[in-house]
């Protein structure tokens, strides 16, 4: 009797809830090789920062014992995917390849390359679309482009568009045993140069995450979502980027919550497809200005000690120096944190972009192309911002987000004996008060830097 054998090439999708490459690889045949293929171009072009690496070695080898619950067991290999895809089709004798559609020009090539590959040798490749997403790029276009550059109309037809079904984990996954791989990482094993207090990885905590947020968080995200103390929102960033969880169940699921809450929390979902179809569309963006407003930044060696400054959280500007604090500690920062402390370097210091982004994508477990290099893009005015010249005051965004100096407190320790309003202005404080506190002054002058910003952008007060 022959044995039909297919492979499934785990991507950004380490999961096996709502898995549609999976599932049609146990349809199609009569075993499996699940295998998750280390690529060494990408980890020796730097791309692999340690707190990802760690996180990701949490998520194989959660997926691994996900897959061993099932029977099966998930084979690691590392050198070039398409040639270890390759050597996995011929040493099992499959047929066919089931993956993930990816939506960046890195994962446009592999699969271009995987196909051509597995065509020579008489398979099949399928790729499977709104796994990593809910809508993918290409599927929402105005009539006058090729992608929305504008997410409010982009939002209101995603919004109406129809979702697949959420496919249900399989009870079996059978696995040829002459198909090896290499031995997987032990589960919080320390990586060097992680965040000391680094989240840990794998589907099962993203899931039991899920549960806790739906029971406590959910329906009060709207209202708290902002709160840089409160530290309420659903932080499943990570776990998304990774693939832990599902974009396509999350929403299903915060639709039959309904609530406003939920509604909030589908739109930041939404959020994250529209930056995928700008990146899709518009590959260079990665790192080049979407919409180019000529500036001239300031030379990082010019700005060196200003940009440094900001790395450390030493700006003398409270809720920065709380946000770039907490980034190095956890790998993670609370969004509204981020677009003030992005606004803060490329406005208020009027350094590039590029070395934000550059930094946030070395510290965040949550480290995404496309959401991190276009939300900077969008604060620094030169992506998709309808407003280029906007400035977020770090000292009225910190009042207004962290009224009580919470955040503040929790991460700039030698502000905490200062209570609120005046500790988010400590340079203010009556002289001896001052002298006692063992903080920097602020590195620039709010005023003085917005008419730096100004003068540059050609735009006088």
């Amino acid at each position: 009797m022959t044995t039909h054998v297919s492979v499934v090439l785990f991507t950004a999708d380490l999961r096996v809830h709502d898995h549609p490459p999976l599932r049609a690889a146990l349809d199609a045949a009569d075993a499996v090789v699940p295998l998750f293929v280390r690529d060494r171009a990408v980890e020796a072009a730097g791309f692999t920062a340690p707190n990802r690496a760690a996180f990701l070695d949490d998520c194989l080898a959660d997926l691994d014992a996900a897959l061993r619950e099932r029977g099966g067991r998930l084979v690691v290999r590392s050198g070039d995917p398409v040639e270890e895809v390759c050597r996995v089709v011929t040493e099992a004798d499959a047929d066919e390849v089931h993956m993930s559609a990816g939506h960046s020009a890195f994962a446009a090539r592999r699969e271009e390359r995987l196909r051509a590959a597995l065509e020579a040798s008489g398979r099949r490749l399928f790729v499977h679309d709104a796994v990593t997403v809910a809508v993918p790029p290409g599927v929402l276009t105005p009539a006058s482009s090729d992608h929305f550059a504008v997410f409010t109309p982009y939002h209101r037809h995603w919004d109406r568009t129809p979702l697949r079904t959420v496919v249900g984990a399989p009870r079996r996954v059978p696995v040829p045993d002459e198909v090896t791989g290499e031995e997987l990482p032990v589960p919080g094993a320390t990586v060097e140069g992680t965040s000391p207090a680094l989240p840990r990885g794998g589907e099962s905590r993203a899931r039991a995450q899920v549960t806790a947020y739906w029971r406590d968080g959910l329906d009060a995200y709207d209202d708290t979502r902002d709160d840089l103390g409160g530290d309420t929102t659903s932080r499943f960033s990570a776990a998304l980027h990774f693939g832990t969880l599902s974009p396509v169940e999350l929403i299903h699921r915060a639709r039959r919550r309904g609530g406003t809450g939920a509604e909030a929390f589908v739109r930041q979902l939404a959020w994250r497809d529209f930056h995928r179809q700008v990146l899709a569309a518009r590959p260079d963006s990665a790192h080049a200005d979407y919409r180019t407003q000529h500036d001239r930044w300031r030379s990082p060696r010019a700005a060196g000690a200003d940009i440094d400054a900001w790395r450390e959280g030493r700006t003398g500007y409270p809720v920065i120096d709380a946000a770039m604090r907490q980034l190095r500690e956890e790998g993670w920062m609370h969004n509204r944190a981020r677009l003030l402390t992005a606004s803060f370097l490329a406005k208020s210091l009027y350094v590039d972009w590029r070395i934000g982004a550059a930094h946030f994508l070395h510290w965040l477990v949550d480290g995404d192309l496309a959401n991190n290099q276009l939300n900077w893009q969008w604060m620094a005015g030169t992506g998709t911002d309808t407003r280029p010249n906007r400035v977020l005051n770090p000292v009225t965004q910190g009042k207004k987000y962290d009224r009580d100096g919470t955040y503040i407190h929790r991460w700039v320790p030698e502000l905490r004996g200062i209570g609120a309003p005046s500790v988010h202005e400590p340079w203010k404080l009556p002289g001896p008060d001052r002298a006692a506190v063992d903080y920097p002054e602020p590195v620039v002058d709010l005023g003085e830097g917005l008419d730096r910003f100004r003068r540059a952008r050609g735009k006088q007060p």
